[in-house]
């Protein structure tokens, strides 16, 4: 039982300060300058939540779509930023067995956002964090890995021997496909706008690397096989020319495209090939078990290891909201709370 002594408005300075913290916080869709830190409640715990002390908070693309209201998706006002995040269990609520108070977990989603001192999860949200994995590395887990996962074992159907070409490797999620096609067998291709990016692809798993800046890139792969797989990041600049890249059989797995393109389904037809898009949003609580089961196993046998490659204060949030979506991107982006 915890005691407080000290004047009248002491005490009261105190228990008010206990229930509050420092978030961001948005009130409509706008500008990375719009992302500015406020003093609010810290969220209740109810049957089934679990509240986390957030050290770490991820940023990906999907966060900037909500704050500005583009690509199909809004947010709910008021709104606070960030999916992903890793910290410790401050609290759980009735029926919470599988993580408690102190336990050190990283988010795959929230109920009220990452970017605060405090989140409020869904159980199904919230999974332990092996103690080779830090907080910041924690935080890059639950879009990129799980989207990684999703494109290349369930929608990819990968199976080791196959030949995988990650068409944009260096990003969050090239990287964590790069990772986890090495680690199940698979001769992994990754292509990169910079030496530095294309390094970093072959640190973490890419047996050749490619500069996709340079039309000859595809000239380049071809010469070395046909691939089984693509996992493409830029859907509208390079389907039409993934498709002669594939192997009889071959699936080219959209998981980016910033516009339309034109394809010719001769280059399906003749390779019975498939091209297949990928949403988190489209998972069910099944396939997202399996995700995160798989997740795990890898983290914590150390073949999965997030690369976090900068690192913001909360009090910059806008900051990494541009970063994240700058050209040449190399690894994740964290916000420390």
């Amino acid at each position: 039982q915890r005691r407080v002594h000290g004047t009248l408005s002491e005490c009261l300075f105190f228990f008010a300060s206990v229930f509050l913290m420092k978030a961001v916080v948005i009130d409509a869709h706008g500008e990375p300058e719009i992302l500015q830190v406020r003093t609010v409640n810290v969220p209740t715990v109810a049957a089934g939540n679990v509240l986390i002390a957030v050290k770490a908070s991820g940023v990906n693309p999907v966060d900037t779509y909500i704050r500005a209201g583009t690509n199909n998706y809004t947010a709910h006002f008021p709104h606070t930023p960030g999916k992903d995040g890793a910290g410790i269990v401050e609290a759980v609520g009735e029926g919470v067995t599988h993580v408690n108070p102190g336990d050190r977990v990283y988010l795959a989603g929230t109920v009220t956002g990452t970017c605060a001192e405090y989140a409020l999860c869904l159980a199904a949200q919230v999974h332990p964090l092996p103690d080779n994995i830090s907080f910041a590395q924690g935080a890059c887990i639950g879009v990129p890995y799980a989207t990684a996962w999703r494109a290349l074992m369930q929608r990819g159907r990968a199976a080791p021997g196959e030949t995988v070409l990650v068409h944009g490797a260096s990003g969050a999620v090239g990287l964590a496909v790069c990772q986890i096609a090495r680690a199940f067998g698979l001769v992994v291709f990754g292509t990169a706008g910079t030496p530095a990016g294309r390094d970093l692809a072959a640190a973490n798993g890419a047996h050749a690397t490619f500069d996709h800046t340079d039309e000859a890139h595809f000239t380049e792969v071809a010469q070395l096989g046909k691939a089984d797989i693509v996992v493409e990041m830029l859907a509208n600049s390079n389907l039409g020319r993934d498709l002669p890249l594939l192997a009889k059989g071959g699936r080219v797995v959209v998981v980016g495209s910033r516009g339309p393109v034109e394809i010719n389904p001769r280059d399906l037809m003749s390779r019975d090939a498939q091209i297949l898009g990928v949403a988190l949003a489209n998972v069910t609580a099944g396939e997202m078990h399996s995700i995160h089961a798989g997740l795990r196993a890898g983290l914590e046998a150390g073949t999965l290891s997030p690369v976090v490659a900068h690192e913001f204060p909360m009090s910059n949030l806008a900051a990494a909201h541009i970063k994240v979506m700058s050209s040449g991107s190399t690894g994740n982006v964290v916000v420390i709370i």
